[in-house]
């Protein structure tokens, strides 16, 4: 098949779309034809040009309508001369572009799967039109938005739950060797005084609630000496920094600003943590820092309970709750040991659970599932 996948984000860094399109790009690409379009410059089209053929095609999703039909113009030249018979697309604003794209191609319409990524209320209006003459199947990846899928205008459309998979044999725990000189590579010299490391990779946005871990080790006070705390994502602005600075801990936090290969930073660590609250779903960080070997602590935003079984592989705190999150690394500090075990399980419940096989043969199932349904003659394409 011809697939073309498209993601709006612009941004150098790699985030969540960006991860799950390179998953499936990886999987995939040894036996489909595949193509990404997206905005030059940005950490997706950097990254899948390393992928063996894969096809970058640069693509912007403007906002404004007469921009975005001349974008719609370059993507259509793309879907004819590639002959696309899948476009997957992952946000409204390039489901928009792809919509206008497809108008007026009747039965050569490429099917589009959509993938709903947030935890964000969809709008009644623009998924209606998506719905009705641009969409062919519906992914969620958790089961938290399902019931949001099936209250919208995408009910009437065939819905699939396939929650984000990582690369177990990529994704795995590092040997004892390896994971102290991560830990001095990340750390420096203040790696004597460090007795435990705490870390999250899922960014360093204020809804990521990173502040919650630093606020509630701040409540320990004493206790929680020789605690640092690791953050990879975008370095702090400086209203963030002036949050850091009143709990007293600056010292302790370490930034390490984006990375492409987050893996040599969650060896160095002894716990992860993913405390959203809120543009949340399943949490590729929260997966990958169990396939690693980590037990995780998340908040009770959308769908990140789904990955943890409490006080076996981590703990659910609720959002916004410094103070819980002050209980569970009380726990913690007192039993440290305890970590290697939930660690173990972290990791095994990754192997079973949150295999990218899994991941990428249910999404190219939900593929060949509309190629069948084009083929079909009486079955005619969704156009107004």
């Amino acid at each position: 098949m011809n697939i073309l996948y498209t993601n709006f984000h612009a941004a150098a860094t790699i985030g969540g779309h960006s991860i799950y399109i390179l998953s499936l790009l990886r999987a995939l690409a040894s036996h489909h034809n595949l193509m990404v379009a997206v905005p030059d410059g940005c950490g997706l089209a950097r990254m899948a040009g390393d992928i063996a053929n894969v096809r970058v095609i640069s693509q912007e999703y403007p906002s404004r309508f007469f921009k975005r039909l001349r974008a719609a113009r370059q993507l259509r030249r793309v879907i004819r001369e590639q002959q696309i018979d899948v476009i997957h697309v992952n946000g409204s604003a390039d489901h928009r572009t792809v919509m206008q794209a497809c108008a007026g191609l009747g039965h050569k319409r490429p099917r589009v799967v959509f993938t709903k990524h947030n935890d964000l209320p969809i709008s009644a209006i623009g998924a209606a039109w998506r719905a009705r003459l641009c969409t062919d199947h519906v992914i969620g990846v958790c089961r938290y938005i399902e019931p949001m899928l099936r209250q919208s205008p995408y009910a009437r459309l065939p819905i699939s739950i396939i929650a984000n998979g990582v690369c177990g044999q990529r994704f795995q725990p590092w040997s004892t060797d390896a994971t102290h000189a991560a830990r001095l590579g990340l750390l420096g010299s203040r790696a004597a005084d460090c007795r435990l490391l705490v870390g999250s990779n899922a960014g360093t946005n204020d809804y990521k609630g990173w502040m919650d871990m630093v606020n509630g080790l701040a409540s320990l006070g004493e206790q929680a000496r020789g605690v640092y705390v690791a953050l990879a994502g975008a370095y702090p602005n400086a209203e963030q920094m002036q949050a850091l600075q009143a709990t007293g801990l600056a010292d302790r936090v370490i930034f390490t600003g984006p990375l492409d290969d987050v893996r040599p930073f969650l060896a160095a660590l002894d716990l992860g943590f993913v405390l959203s609250y809120r543009v949340e779903t399943i949490s590729f960080a929260c997966r990958e820092m169990m396939a690693m070997g980590l037990p995780v602590i998340v908040s009770d935003q959308a769908g990140l309970p789904e990955n943890i079984t409490p006080g076996h592989d981590g703990w659910i705190v609720p959002r916004r709750d410094p103070q819980a999150v002050a209980d569970v690394m009380r726990g913690v500090l007192q039993d440290p040991a305890s970590l290697k075990a939930m660690g173990r399980a972290a990791r095994r419940k990754s192997v079973e659970e949150f295999s990218v096989e899994a991941f990428s043969r249910q999404t190219e199932q939900v593929y060949l599932s509309l190629a069948r349904v084009a083929d079909t003659p009486k079955l005619q394409p969704r156009m107004s």
